[in-house]
């Protein structure tokens, strides 16, 4: 029988049907319980009747009373998880945070780098309260990074979430566990706080601390874009109206690469005698 993890998603089975939902098995420290699942929180997907002893993906939290409930319905983040949440509403005990379940995720005032406002949306760590065993955040994301020397090497792909601005760029939240930051000489299209994309990483540094590029870095992206440009030449006449006066924007809004990686790619091209260079741009050798 699965222990149960409150603000996790659990494959818990059916015990029994009541008028107002289902009732499903688990234990809390080897002791049998029973954990109610609303008819409303019924995922409209899943077959009726549900037959006793099915396994149910659920997500277990704590409802106004305080007392372990399921939901079939996929929370915007659980225990242990960073995430971008709106505030729905503040009292004078804090702010409280849309995130899926009915009862919205408190943020007690402690917890706040700034008095968060209502209809903003701020990056948070969910984690379970050790005195008051609630699901609660907090916007001081720092103290929940990891701050052991992550496993990647230069050229790695890794999914981010963009945490805030700083002098040098913009920080992230890698794979969900370790710092890292995104300079502003990499940034060739808008990013802001709250997305979620994939980059690469350019550099891990000694402290841990990890160098990001929206792109790929390295050798690799020059053989990379160096075949992607031969496409795209020999998709378009043999011609591209580029060279070394083009804007980087351009650039990167053309081929989503920096104009580093661009130049490098051109160079090896022209090396290997495949492309010819002039004032009017570059032209596909036949």
């Amino acid at each position: 029988m699965n222990e149960l993890q409150l603000g996790r998603m659990n494959s818990l089975p059916v015990a029994k049907q009541v008028d107002f939902g289902y009732y499903l098995e688990g234990t809390i420290r080897g002791r049998r319980t029973e954990v109610l699942l609303p008819t409303s929180e019924v995922d409209e997907a899943q077959p009726q009747p549900i037959e006793t002893g099915t396994l149910l993906e659920v997500f277990l939290y704590l409802d106004q009373e305080e007392r372990l409930v399921a939901t079939m319905h996929r929370p915007l983040a659980m225990v242990d998880e960073f995430a971008y949440l709106e505030v729905s509403w503040v009292n004078n005990f804090g702010a409280f945070l849309h995130w899926g379940p009915q009862k919205d995720l408190f943020v007690p005032f402690r917890e706040q780098k700034m008095k968060m406002q209502k209809g903003h949306s701020y990056i948070v760590h969910l984690h379970i309260d050790p005195e008051t065993y609630r699901i609660v955040a907090s916007a001081k994301v720092e103290r929940y990074l990891d701050t052991s020397m992550p496993p990647y090497r230069e050229g790695d792909e890794v999914d981010i979430l963009v945490w805030q601005k700083t002098d040098l760029g913009l920080k992230a939240i890698v794979e969900g566990r370790y710092g890292g930051l995104l300079y502003d000489d990499q940034l060739f299209r808008h990013v802001q706080t709250g997305d979620r994309l994939r980059a690469y990483v350019s550099q891990v540094r000694p402290d841990g601390k990890l160098d990001l590029a929206l792109q790929p870095t390295g050798g690799r992206a020059v053989h990379d874009f160096a075949t992607v440009l031969l496409d795209y030449l020999k998709s378009h006449g043999g011609q591209a109206p580029l060279g070394d006066k083009t804007p980087p924007e351009e650039i990167y809004a053309t081929f989503g690469v920096s104009k580093k990686v661009f130049k490098k790619a051109v160079g090896d091209l022209y090396k290997r005698r495949l492309i010819q260079l002039s004032e009017k741009g570059i032209t596909l050798n036949q």
